[in-house]
């Protein structure tokens, strides 16, 4: 282990040891590794194991779907710097209604970045779900209503001026590979369509399901994973999380249910982070956008994935009905 690596750990826990758990992951397009780590003798008895997120860039540059050019590259170092000024500058205005891991320790050096974050599972969050029932999709979506409402108006400082990992600003190269056709087209309305929209707030910007953990009875989530948080309309969050959990008859079937749900959820988080905000104004402006969210994603994929699951027949649909909108 590097020895620098381990005595910032030593140093953060107040611990006189530790010992590799077992690796987690290998980080996307092998930019590091996260590993949990067991301590002992800390200063603090109620500090569990500690999750390191290691960020080494590798000397040749690769990615599971071949977009490995330069511009790939600082997108990817940028997230990083992102991530480590949001546990520092942001994450301890979280609580529990939209529950973050505690971060104990960060480094930046050269290109190399150190996240030593609490470990969820040992706080009470053991559990990682691949799909969802309507039922079980209601933490995760009380979770992003409060997360939006706490950061409603949040000026994004060190963080993405856009939030959200393929929003178009940082995707050329797969604006470039779509199809020419109407959404190639559209695809710069699209996107100031969501950034000119009231009410931004922060967007986590990578909602998926594999980034939230579950309390042992599922009716409690934390997220993880803030390498693109940023400004944003929530929808961008809603229709990715969505899309995340469910094919596309189960969209057909719980989207107005599940929006329903979301805005309830996120008028009361309102009354209670920022009571001056008018909910239903927010709504007004903000349900008809996950259309156009769902669709500025979808656009993402065309290029980025042609073959890739998401791309289905509700997604068309949504597609077909936003872009009429737009050039009738």
């Amino acid at each position: 282990m590097d020895i620098h690596l381990r005595n910032t750990i030593l140093q953060a826990t107040g611990a006189s040891n530790l010992q590799l758990a077992g690796k987690l992951q290998n980080l996307w397009s092998g930019y590091g590794s996260i590993e949990r780590y067991i301590l002992s003798g800390a200063s603090d008895a109620a500090i569990g194991p500690v999750i390191v997120k290691h960020v080494s860039p590798p000397a040749r540059k690769a990615h599971p779907r071949g977009w490995n050019t330069d511009h790939s590259h600082q997108r990817k170092l940028r997230s990083y710097e992102v991530e480590t000024a949001w546990y520092q500058h942001r994450a301890q205005r979280c609580d529990e209604h939209c529950r973050v891991p505690q971060c104990l320790a960060l480094e930046q050096y050269d290109n190399e970045f150190l996240i030593v974050l609490e470990d969820l599972d040992h706080s009470g969050y053991p559990l990682r779900k691949t799909q969802l029932s309507y039922a079980e999709m209601l933490p995760c979506l009380s979770w992003l209503a409060h997360f939006h409402a706490n950061f409603m108006h949040s000026k994004p400082e060190g963080l993405w001026p856009t939030g959200t990992y393929w929003h178009l600003g940082t995707r050329p190269d797969e604006w470039a590979a779509m199809p020419d056709g109407k959404l190639k087209q559209t695809a710069a309305q699209l996107d100031q369509i969501l950034s000119d929209a009231p009410f931004q707030t922060l967007v986590h910007g990578d909602a998926k399901l594999a980034n939230f953990c579950f309390s042992a009875d599922g009716t409690q989530v934390a997220a993880v994973d803030f390498q693109y948080v940023g400004g944003g309309c929530g929808m961008k969050d809603i229709a990715y999380f969505i899309g995340s959990c469910l094919d596309e008859q189960q969209c057909e079937r719980l989207e107005d249910r599940l929006l329903d749900a979301y805005f309830s959820m996120l008028k009361q988080a309102l009354l209670q982070y920022q009571p001056d905000i008018d909910a239903e104004a927010v709504e007004a402006v903000w349900r008809p956008l996950y259309t156009v969210a769902w669709t500025d994603f979808y656009r993402f994929l065309q290029g980025w994935s042609p073959g890739h699951w998401k791309i289905h027949a509700y997604s068309e649909r949504l597609a077909r009905e936003v872009i009429q909108g737009l050039t009738a």
